[in-house]
This record gives structure tokens, sequence and C-alpha cells, in this order.
């Protein structure tokens, strides 16, 4: 692993540089995309966005968001961006595999890989690293990269400010989660007083939905929810049809798991949602309910202790009979 010192020094004159993040990327990976991007074009850099898969609406207002670039609309214009770059930035991921087709155009390319995240475990691709599981959101970790790597505050402007403060917002929880420190606050304060609208940013983010996606969301909660009081466990399932018949977009099932973590003495929440070519499991826990242990053990996935993903090739009743008969195992610590 190189020093981060060596990156500010590369990154004193203009460089041919990418920022790419997760496939479907939530707030926090498009917010630390953008944020990083409007920082670096200020000091002369060439800089592209790509995503590997397309985002959420709710998340396309943000400064600049007409710059990204979508790999599964253009793999070839990606790919040579990708190819032809001295330096990528990988944000809010841990593994190549997160970002999918482009992860073999990264491996290969002979730009230095610069990773930027706060999940466990990060995979050895990367030559540097700025990483801490203890950040409440990627955006946190891009804000204290500016401040403190590349010692460029003053490049934190409105859009800068706008987009980190989504990322943090998003990830947070609105401000709500454990890792929502004093530092956290100092930092959202500091971005508010360089710009970000923070009314008019949880608006765009949070009352932005299509009628469709509220009774969507209504259904799921009168008629798909399961509880499993003696597991203090809740479940939302959702099939394709089902998605079809309320014509989901990306992002409409966002926060939706959320909603199951809401109700009294829930310890435990998850989604199960059949997609085109498998099946989609997002956990939420309290407390200190290892979501990420079921995901990376029983469905080929991870994330933070307390909201983690994976998936299953399985059909959708197979999934959740697997993720019902998970359950006693964890019993003595769902119901402490």
């Amino acid at each position: 692993m190189l020093e981060l010192t060596s990156l500010k020094e590369l990154l004193a004159d203009p460089k041919q540089i990418v920022i790419t993040t997760h496939h479907k990327p939530d707030g926090d990976a498009i917010g630390s995309s953008l944020g990083l991007y409007n920082c670096l074009i200020q000091k002369g850099h060439h800089v592209k966005v790509v995503s590997p898969t397309d985002y959420p609406v709710f998340l396309q207002w943000l400064p600049n968001n007409p710059e990204v670039i979508i790999y599964t609309e253009k793999p070839e214009e990606s790919a040579k961006y990708v190819a032809e770059a001295d330096l990528i930035f990988c944000l809010d991921f841990n593994s190549l595999a997160r970002i999918n087709g482009l992860g073999q155009h990264v491996q290969e390319s002979k730009g230095k890989k610069v990773l930027i995240d706060h999940h466990l475990e990060p995979e050895d691709f990367d030559d540097y690293r700025y990483w801490s599981i203890n950040a409440c959101a990627t955006a946190q970790l891009v804000y204290e990269f500016i401040v403190n790597v590349l010692e460029e505050p003053q490049t934190i402007n409105k859009d800068v400010a706008t987009c980190l403060y989504t990322g943090i917002m998003t990830d947070s929880g609105s401000f709500r989660f454990p890792t929502t420190t004093p530092r956290v606050h100092h930092i959202i304060a500091d971005l508010i007083e360089r710009g970000a609208e923070n009314a008019k940013i949880h608006q765009l983010v949070y009352d932005n939905f299509s009628e469709n996606r509220l009774r969507f969301l209504g259904f799921c909660l009168l008629r798909k929810l399961e509880v499993f009081t003696e597991y203090n466990t809740a479940l939302i399932t959702v099939s394709r049809d089902e998605l079809h018949k309320f014509n989901i977009s990306t992002g409409d099932t966002e926060g939706l798991v959320n909603y199951a973590l809401t109700i009294n003495g829930i310890r435990l929440a998850a989604l199960i949602i059949e997609r085109a070519d498998q099946v989609k499991l997002s956990l939420r826990s309290t407390g200190d309910f290892p979501a990420n242990e079921i995901c990376k053990k029983y469905f080929n996935g991870g994330g933070h202790r307390n909201a983690a993903g994976g998936q299953s090739t399985e059909s959708l009743q197979e999934t959740i009979q697997r993720f019902k008969q998970i359950l006693p195992e964890y019993k003595s610590l769902l119901i402490q």
C-alpha cells in the first residue's frame, strides 16, 4: 500500500481521473462520487464519474449529475476512460465484484486505484487506501480526505457540500444511527455553512416519490409483512410480478426494509425481493445483532453490522424458507 502523501503529490498536477462506485448507487455512493468530482475539477483535473448501473431519480438532481456515465448504457466509452485513467477512485465498495462488469476494466487498468470506503474487509485491489469502518458514510471520509489528505478545504463549495451532505444524511439514517458521532455533526455544520441547504436536500431525497411508490409501500405493509415475535424479527417479501404491478422503478424499494424495523421490539428486519436474475435480500438490525454475518454466511453478501445485503440464485420461496430456517440459530441474540 502506498503512502497517501505521495497521492497528494500526484494530484498536484492535472490528471486523467475516473471515479466509480458500487452498482445501484445509493445516496452515499453517488453523493460521495459527485462530491469528489466537484472538488477535483476545481484543481484542473479531467474527471469522469462512471456508475456501473443507473440510480434513483430522487438522486439525479445533485450538482453535475448529467456528467455521470452509466456503464450499462455506454460500456465502450466507460471502458476507454478507465483504461486511460491515471487514477481511479473507488468509492463506497470493498470488492470489485460490487461494480459488476466494470470491475474487470478497473482491475486491468494501469491507473492507480484509490479506495475510500467504510465497509468491512476490503479486498486487496487498491494502491492507496483511505478507509475506516467507524465512519458513518463514505461521504464523511471524502470530506476528511479533502480536508486532511489533500489539504484543500477551500474546494468544498456549495456543490461539494450539497453532495457530501446528501451522502452522510442518507447513510446515517438522517443522523440517527449509532455511527453519527459528534464529529459527524461538526462536519454537517461545516457543510451547511458552506452552502448545503439541509431542508431542501431532505425534501428532494425523501419527499420526492411517485404515487405508485406510496401505494406500493402501503401494499407491502398491509399484505406482505410477517412478524415472528418469538425471534423479534419482521420480514417483507416482494415478487417480481408485484414489482411490475406497481410499475416500480429503480430506487422505489429504497428504505422499505426500515419500516419493518420501526415495530416495537423488533431487532432484525428483512426485505426479500425477487429480481429478474436473482433474489435480493436486505437486512437491518438494532444494537449489536450481526446482520452482516447472516448475509455473508448464507446469502453471498455482507455489509455493516446493522445494515447488510445479499443475494440468492434460489427461487423466491426457497430464499424465504432458508431465511426462516436460519432464525433459530440466532434466537439467543435476537431475544436479548
